[in-house]
């Protein structure tokens, strides 16, 4: 049986903390990666959420930059909580994009 490689988009690790909420409920986290698509952040102790769930969350960033965006949850495992962008408002994205570098445009395989 043969593995199929598949494509995503590069991600870019990252040392950020991590303020996610919904309506009344937040958490703090730390952020594992992010792509030009979404992020992963460490799950957080508190976790409420689940997959299909839209959050804010507000990146802060290096050199006091910080990044609001709307994000929907994706994916869930024991130790990490997976987004995918629905929303960055226009005076966040070259932060973003700032952030991501070369790693916006790039693919890397991985194995299903």
């Amino acid at each position: 049986m043969s593995v199929q490689a598949f494509y995503r988009h590069a991600r870019l690790h990252v040392v950020s903390a991590v303020l996610l909420s919904r309506g009344a409920v937040s958490a703090q986290s730390e952020m594992v990666d992010i792509s030009a698509t979404g992020l992963c952040v460490h799950k957080p102790e508190t976790w409420q959420g689940q997959p299909g769930q839209l959050w804010a969350l507000d990146l802060l960033l290096e050199g006091d930059a910080h990044v609001h965006l709307e994000a929907t949850c994706v994916r869930e495992t024991e130790h990490k909580v997976c987004f995918e962008f629905t929303r960055i408002p226009e005076d966040r994205q070259i932060p973003l994009w700032n952030l991501l570098g070369g790693y916006a445009d790039r693919l890397e395989a991985f194995n299903a």
